[in-house]
């Protein structure tokens, strides 16, 4: 058997109105991978955040190599080998990659200035080592969400990591991004030595790449099984407490008029480049239409320039056979829409605010909530975002929590409640289960095919090619902005879509 080299012993974890961790022991074996899941709020972040020092447990031990912490904190757990790669990825935009690999432990000149010239040196180095390959120039806010992923994990490496801890690590990666990554992660078990730890929610993905998984639910640990002995059948029904019937959904198919029209629509990204090319479609009422396609190949900006966030450079957007093109988001949000944003943290939601706070947005002027447009009315509001709390099935101690508190799904799920109160007969959703659990996506998934079946009309992007297939009536593929294929859903496989999504026609 291999050595221990993580032990924690009766962590208990609580927060205010909170048990995010209930009297959790477990072992983690050098040279091993090691799943961690449980449905979003299970408390497997917390537990991590624990061991890497962000949190104090309220009580248990921490034994890591076998040396029992006591100095809780980021630097001690850094000091001991342990890196970490968190959901919501901590770089600065502003700063280039080699930068923010750098940063902390900064190559200087003359004991002063950061040596920009050696820091790309090293991290080139770094990356070619790692088979994570990155520009050192490129700035962070021009780098993929994909991108961003890589050069979080190598800020570890670089700090020199034995022990990783990613946190969704392909929540937000395309399948091939996916591939690449499990890869490097034998690599690093494998040639290095190295014990990683993944939380995660992609049960298929456990099954491929863990020697062991680990179960939490409601703040406990279920069990531990070695992989090989269980199925994705298995340990969903661990993780939610019950029987998942995830593949049947209903939907009618009684489309109705185009609501939402894109002529020859042109759009630039942040670089200037054309990121949009010329594409046209429409999507009625009673329909979603799903965007398949790679991540950077124009999605983000299509859905930014549907909505007002991003500039139209040439064509048309119609809203209900009424001109939308470069309107406000204000004022498109009138025409009749509703938007779940790719981004939530930057775009979705407000998370130094309460949970309350975040439900009311875009009401608060509302004679429902709000006397003459001004006073606020509380009482109403409380109400309002408890039953919404209770409809969507977020899980909280209360609605006056901070946003920021909750887990990714929880986030999500106070979004889409948010955005589907609104009763708009548009909705563009981008991303809407990304970093969410097994048992919430199946709730998410419900709560978007029954807004389609009251005759809503749906753009759905996702990177998730089971999300597309499952959800959309049509599918149009994009490639570098461009439409490489149309399908009616069932007209097209898996597999065979892949061929689209990089750049090959009918």
């Amino acid at each position: 058997m291999s050595e221990e080299i993580i032990k924690l012993i009766g962590i208990t974890k609580r927060f205010p109105g909170v048990l995010a961790n209930d009297n959790v022991t477990l072992d983690v074996r050098k040279g091993e991978i090691y799943a961690l899941v449980g449905e979003n709020g299970a408390g497997k972040s917390t537990l991590m955040k624990t061991m890497y020092g962000l949190h104090q447990p309220t009580e248990g031990e921490v034994w890591i190599k076998g040396k029992r912490i006591e100095d809780f904190s980021p630097s001690t757990a850094i000091k001991n080998g342990i890196g970490m790669v968190h959901q919501h990825f901590m770089l600065l935009p502003s700063f280039t990659i080699a930068e923010n690999i750098v940063l902390g432990k900064e190559l200087r000149k003359n004991r002063v200035f950061l040596d920009k010239d050696e820091a790309n040196k090293k991290v080139i180095s770094l990356s070619k080592e790692y088979g994570l390959e990155v520009d050192p120039k490129l700035k962070i806010e021009d780098a993929s969400v994909g991108l961003q992923q890589r050069v979080e994990i190598l800020k570890a490496l670089y700090k020199g990591a034995d022990i990783l801890i990613l946190d969704e690590p392909t929540a937000v990666l395309t399948p091939q991004e996916t591939k690449e990554l499990f890869a490097v992660i034998k690599k690093l078990v494998k040639e290095k030595d190295m014990t990683v730890i993944i939380i995660t929610h992609k049960l298929n993905e456990v099954i491929e790449i863990s020697d062991r998984v680990g179960v939490m639910r409601a703040g406990k640990l279920i069990g531990v099984e070695n992989t090989k002995d269980v199925t994705e059948k298995i340990l969903a029904e661990m993780m939610v407490g019950r029987e998942v019937l995830f593949e049947h959904i209903d939907k009618n198919d009684a489309y109705g008029d185009i609501l939402v029209q894109v002529d020859n629509l042109w759009v630039k990204d942040n670089r200037g480049f054309d990121a949009i090319k010329g594409i046209s479609f429409g999507v009625r009422a009673g329909e979603i239409l799903g965007i398949a396609g790679i991540e950077g190949n124009g999605q983000s900006e299509l859905i930014e320039a549907l909505t007002g966030i991003r500039k139209v450079e040439k064509g048309k957007v119609y809203i209900k056979n009424k001109e939308a093109t470069n309107l406000s988001s204000k004022k498109i949000r009138e025409m009749g829409t509703s938007h779940i944003p790719e981004d939530r943290l930057t775009t979705g939601m407000s998370k130094d605010s309460s949970i309350e706070d975040n439900i009311l947005m875009g009401k608060q002027h509302s004679e429902e909530f709000a006397t003459k447009g001004i006073q606020l009315k509380r009482k109403s509001i409380k109400k309002y975002a408890k039953d919404l709390i209770e409809k969507f099935d977020v899980r909280t101690a209360s609605e006056e929590v901070k946003m920021g508190s909750l887990s990714g799904g929880n986030m999500q799920k106070v979004i889409i409640a948010r955005e589907f109160s609104f009763d708009t007969p548009i909705l563009f959703i981008s991303q809407p289960t990304r970093g969410v659990d097994i048992g919430a996506i199946e709730f998410i998934h419900e709560q978007i095919v029954k807004k389609r079946n009251e005759g809503c009309a749906i753009v759905l992007v996702s990177a998730e090619l089971d999300e597309i297939f499952r959800l959309s009536d049509r599918i149009i593929c994009l490639y570098e902005g461009n439409i490489t294929g149309k399908f009616k859903n069932g007209e097209i496989s898996k597999l065979d879509i892949g061929y689209y999504m990089t750049g090959n026609r009918n």
